[in-house]
Order: structure tokens, then sequence, then C-alpha cells
């Protein structure tokens, strides 16, 4: 792709590169620790072939290892028929900054298979998904102390129920076997709160981001996030739930939703649910009544709004749009929806984008927390919640006795005393967990964003970061 400026579109393999040599250029590491850094280890590729419909089928799939300055490697396995060698290496680069800088101790990896899962019936799908899996096992390019994928584009908990059950059965006596991958369903694994994780994340993000005035004042907005009119680019898991969430629980207008068949919008604001419904029953947003509607979806990225959310694919806002995109905040929900090249042009415009490595580490931090759970073999609040709740209720009843003492009128209202005496289970721990992993990596980036004077935006800074903590780790293995 060319701009108008004759200027090339730099690949999303390119962009990765380019920006993480914007920061490493701003760092001053030993010689040759750059590159160690920035070169992607190893990518396996594999043919395989499975008898579906009467005649043999052959697949192309990829696993990609980028750094292994820790264990297990950690990535997704997307199922898309644009998958190539090029998108999964730059994917497992993304991953291992994206770990460094939430602290999720993992290096990075990224799989990827050629298909369209709509292609194949279920069935057929579950035999494609274990003879891929059957393929990466073996090469212990899935195991839970080496190499751990979980969901991406075209898979979910369905896809990784399998690839667990295909490592059970290849590793009959491994205790740990269901940790060799996450986001597997709750009852193969699973952990609560894995399927929202990425979109909480993106929330948890957007609320830290208008907690400091600073923050907020750089993109010419003010308030907090009540009433902000938001656009949101692909209503997938990612999509759906940050939008969901910012509308029921931060007062957010959702103003536009782009699909793949065209976009609704509206100036009062869409029912995200509704909206999501209507997908899910119709395979896109044509027809749905309350709205506008265009089919030209790609106008609606450039429509006048307070925080643009890009939650599909990369390269959506690239150097033939970002010109034109009004939105003073962008929050990168998927992995490089903005180009290195529309990177310019934003920051030169003032725009102010949050950064894909942060903004959509909640899957991964979550996939971590589901990991830990799957090694521990306990579920998370089961050896304390009642502890809890025992020891608040103590509390209670201790206030409400000297209440009758003192023959007060004084009560707790029934609602405080209902949230207060019930004790925290595995959902709520994890929605603490991930929101004290984005503030904290957040902070981090404020830091550097706001205490250097030669870092002038937060992917940057976000760089900086987890550069920096991949270097300490290479360090300390003696690099």
């Amino acid at each position: 792709m060319a701009s108008s400026m004759g200027q090339t579109e730099p690949s999303f393999r390119e962009s990765v590169d380019l920006m993480f040599n914007r920061a490493v250029a701003l760092m001053d590491l030993p010689p040759g620790l750059e590159e160690k850094i920035r070169v992607c280890n190893s990518t396996y590729t594999v043919r395989f072939g499975v008898r579906l419909r009467g005649k043999i089928h052959t697949f192309t799939g990829y696993r990609s290892v980028h750094s292994e300055h820790m264990e297990p490697v950690k990535g997704g396995i997307r199922y898309a028929t644009e998958v190539n060698q090029d998108e999964v290496e730059a994917l497992a680069a993304l991953m291992t900054y994206k770990c460094a800088l939430v602290e999720a101790p993992f290096g990075g990896s990224k799989g990827g298979l050629c298909i369209d899962p709509r292609d194949w019936d279920q069935h057929e799908l579950e035999q494609i998904t274990r003879r891929f899996a059957y393929e990466l096992i073996k090469r212990d390019l899935i195991a839970p102390a080496q190499n751990v994928p979980a969901p991406d584009m075209g898979t979910g908990e369905r896809e990784m129920a399998w690839m667990a059950d295909q490592f059970a059965r290849m590793n009959t006596t491994d205790i740990n076997a269901r940790a060799c991958v996450t986001g597997k369903p709750l009852n193969a694994g699973g952990i609560s709160g894995r399927v929202e994780a990425t979109g909480r994340g993106v929330q948890y993000a957007l609320r830290e981001f208008f907690r400091d005035p600073r923050d907020v004042e750089t993109t010419g907005l003010s308030g907090t996030l009540d009433g902000k009119r938001v656009v949101v680019q692909g209503l997938g898991n990612v999509g759906y739930h940050a939008a969901k969430f910012l509308q029921e629980e931060d007062g957010c207008i959702i103003t536009g939703i782009i699909e793949r068949d065209g976009a609704l919008f509206s100036a009062e604001g869409l029912n995200v649910q509704d909206v999501r419904d209507w997908i899910v029953k119709h395979g896109g947003v044509s027809g749905y009544p309350d709205a506008g509607y265009t089919a030209d979806g790609a106008a609606v990225l450039e429509q006048e709004c307070d925080i643009l959310v890009p939650a599909a694919l990369e390269g959506v806002i690239n150097m033939s749009n970002a010109a034109r995109i009004k939105a003073p905040l962008i929050i990168e929900a998927a992995n490089g929806p903005v180009t290195a090249g529309a990177d310019d042009i934003l920051r030169e415009k003032g725009t102010v984008i949050i950064p894909d490595m942060y903004a959509n580490a909640g899957g991964v931090t979550v996939s971590y927390f589901e990991w830990v759970k799957n090694l521990s073999h306990i579920r998370f609040g089961r050896m304390q919640r009642r502890q809890e709740e025992s020891r608040h209720a103590l509390i209670v009843n201790e206030l409400e006795r000297l209440a009758d003492a003192m023959g007060s009128t004084w009560s707790l209202t029934p609602s405080f005393k209902d949230r207060y005496l019930r004790g925290a289970g595995e959902l709520e721990l994890v929605r603490s967990g991930l929101d004290d992993t984005m503030r904290i990596a957040y902070q981090e980036m404020r830091n550097v964003w706001h205490g250097r004077d030669d870092v002038a935006d937060l992917r940057t800074a976000a760089y900086l970061v987890s550069i920096g903590k991949v270097a300490a780790s290479y360090q300390a293995k003696g690099l």
C-alpha cells in the first residue's frame, strides 16, 4: 500500500520492528543485546493432511517463538486464511513485550493455521485442530513448561479444550497436562473471567488513563469516562466486552459499531447487547433496525468521537486514512491496528494512542492466572472465601450488638451488608488481579512518558519499559 505522498506502507512485521527501533535508540543496551531481543528465535512451519469429505486436505500452520528469556513462552493460536509467517512472528514479538510489560513470567510466542473455520463443521474442525495440536505437541511446541497457547482470532474455548485433551492423550502421566493451554472452558480447567478478560482489560486501561487529569488533558478531553462518545471497530469477543462494560459500568455512549459488512451509527448511542444479539442471529449489522447504517464501515473510523477502539484486525488505521481520524484518543484493543506510518501521522496531529501491547494485555494476564490455577490444582478463593465471610460477619454482628446495647436506631443498609459479607470468589479475585496488573503497568508507562523529555508518546514508553525488563532477564542469564 502506498500513500498519496509516495511513501510505502510498512507491513505489520516492519511496523513492530520500526517501533522497537524507535525505542531502543533511546536506550543504552550492551552491544548485540538489541539484536538478540529484536530477532525471532525460531518459527516452525507444519503442513499436515487430514482426510475429510472423501479426500485428503493439506493445511499449513505455524508456531513462532520470539523470545525465551523466560519460559514457558506464551501466545495465542489464530485461525484465519491470511495467516502467514511474517504476521505470526510479528505477533510473537508483541507477546514478548506485552508479557514483560505486565510482568507475566512468559516469553513471547504465537501460532496460526491458514483456515477459515466457517468452511468446516464442528466435527471436521475438531479433526483438523487435533492433528495440528499433535504436530506441535510432539515437538514440544505445546507443553506446560515450554509453550502455552491460548485463543486468538478464529479460536476459542472449544479449540483450546480439544488441544488440551490431545496433549493429555499423548502425555497420560503428566499431572499438569491441563496447563498446556489457557482459555479453556471452566469444566476443562479454565478460569472464571477469561472470556471477558481482554475486553475487561481495555476498560481498566481507560479507567487508569482517566484517573490522571494530566493524561486526559493531553487529549483535549476533560472529566471522566461518563458521557464520552466511543466508536468500536469489531464487535467480536474483545470489542463486544470492552464496549459492553464501558457502556454499562462507565456511562460511555457507543455512537458507532463497525463490522465486516458495514457500520451502525447513532448520536444517541447504540445498545451494545442488542447489536451483538443481532450479529449472532444475522451474521452482520446490516438490517439492524434502531440505528443508521452504512456499507462503508471504514468511513465510520473517521467519525467524530472521543475514543476510538479498533478491536479487530491489524492495519485498519494506516497511511491512507490516518490524517482523517478525528478521535483525540485511540486505544488499541486489537494487535497492531495502527501501522507505523499511521502512528507517525497521528503523533504529529497530537492524537494520544494507548498502545496494543498494554491495552489488550488483559487476555495474557488472566491466561497467566489460569496457568497458575492449573499448576496449583485448586480454584482461586476456595481456601479463604468462607473464612473472609466469617471474619466480616464478626465485625457486622459486633457493630449491631453495640447499636442495640446503646439503644441506637442506627443500622447498616441491607445492600452494604450483603456486599460486605460476601467473600471474594474466583471471578472477583481474577478481576482484582487484572485491575491491579493494568494499573501498575500503566503507571510504569506514565512515569516514563511524563518523566523523560525524549519520550513523547505512550507507545515508546511501553517499549522502553518492556524492552528494559527483557534485557534485564537476558543479563541475569549471563548474556
